[in-house]
């Protein structure tokens, strides 16, 4: 079945108010944040496709996003890039949907018509984004998510749990338009971004992971076990120590985020804020960086 740009795979199945979680690629999945954390989730709940991008090379530049060939039982394969859709049976009143998309470099108001499109015709109720972002914070303290949510209850809930509202200002995404234009369909939407340590970049952040995780099971009561997920991560960061505490220059950078982030924890007065560095921290790092780069 043809649904704007999407070829979703019939017979459709009969979802019940489906929540749809989203990640975006590589915009605001460092540290595969977004991504691991719909794959653990559609791992739980037994995830199957539902539909993808029918023609991908009309959105994607293949010399950015490069197909790949493998070779599966003595039989090549080629995989090209594209936005795809999975569902699950969710554990209450509401079905499960997961957007794994990727960042268009052609046609993005077709590409968000698109989704918009899918959305209502899978009778959307919730269009959740889930990302992470590198920022100036330490990752000897608990990580900071931000975020928002446009239904005032969620937005209470979000509140509640000490997700900061989000004041970023600067260059986005095409996709934003989703977050903007979903409630104008009737569809609500969140957004719940993890903030992870600029200098200590993984290729899977697991405490990034946990803390995203943690935050949605609680939100939606999703009865997933994440001990393994908080396992890995605490690993991650115990090396992050040890490499911190052998680089002189790197530990007085960490202190003077620790310092930072504790003072901005004990001036915080409402939702609206969240810890902020120092003028004479920024201009500490700011140094630190140039260091950095020169060698």
């Amino acid at each position: 079945m043809r649904v704007g740009a999407f070829e979703l795979y019939e017979p459709l199945p009969e979802l019940r108010s489906p929540y749809l979680f989203a990640m975006l690629s590589p915009w605001i999945d460092v540290g595969a944040v977004g991504s691991s954390t719909l794959s653990l989730l559609e791992t739980h709940f037994g995830a199957r496709e539902l539909g993808k991008l029918r023609r991908p090379g009309v959105f994607y530049d293949f010399t950015r996003y490069r197909p790949m060939v493998y070779t599966r039982e003595d039989r090549r394969e080629v995989r090209i890039a594209n936005t795809f859709i999975n569902y699950a049976t969710g554990p209450g009143e509401s079905d499960l949907l997961f957007l794994h998309s990727l960042e268009p470099h052609m046609f993005g108001e077709t590409y968000v018509e698109s989704i918009l499109k899918v959305m209502e015709r899978l009778k959307v109720k919730r269009y959740c984004l889930l990302g992470g972002m590198y920022d100036s914070v330490p990752h000897t303290r608990p990580l900071i998510i931000t975020g928002g949510a446009s239904e005032p209850g969620m937005q209470a809930e979000l509140d509640r749990l000490n997700v900061s509202r989000s004041g970023y200002q600067g260059p986005t995404t095409i996709t934003i338009l989703l977050v903007e234009q979903a409630p104008q369909r009737g569809i609500e939407n969140t957004t719940l971004i993890v903030h992870l340590p600029h200098y200590a970049q993984l290729e899977e952040d697991s405490s990034g992971q946990h803390a995203l995780l943690s935050l949605i099971c609680q939100l939606y009561n999703f009865p997933v076990d994440l001990s393994a997920v908080q396992s890995r991560g605490q690993k991650q960061y115990r090396k992050i120590d040890l490499a911190v505490e052998r680089d002189p220059q790197v530990r007085e950078m960490v202190k003077a985020m620790e310092m930072s982030y504790d003072a901005g924890l004990e001036a915080r007065e409402g939702p609206e804020e969240m810890p902020r560095l120092a003028p004479e921290v920024e201009d500490f790092l700011r140094e630190i960086d140039k260091g950095f780069s020169s060698n």
